[in-house]
């Protein structure tokens, strides 16, 4: 039983894909490398450049960096950079 979503969420020039569309597929590893510089596929990551991990901070300190948009969280990231060049974590 294979239903259709809802008319206003189908795409017609980007259909959902069949079991013949998976099996054709390839992973981008597999295609030329001029073709993946076009397309933007980044390379293995050499090492790690941060850590996961979770933190809690203040509601208030979150939502002022988050309302500066995309990448608030690398913003976090440099402010502490910069406290410790000042400070010493105790």
């Amino acid at each position: 039983m294979n239903k259709r979503p809802k008319p206003e969420l189908i795409d017609d020039e980007n259909p959902e894909w069949t079991k013949d569309d998976f099996a054709r597929a390839v992973p981008t590893s597999a295609l030329p490398e001029s073709l993946r510089k076009k397309l933007g596929v980044r390379g293995p990551q050499l090492s790690p450049t941060k850590e996961r991990i979770t933190i809690r901070l203040s509601h208030d300190v979150v939502e002022r960096f988050r309302a500066t948009g995309d990448g608030w969280q690398t913003r976090v990231d440099t402010a502490l950079k910069d406290w410790l060049k000042t400070h010493r974590p105790v």
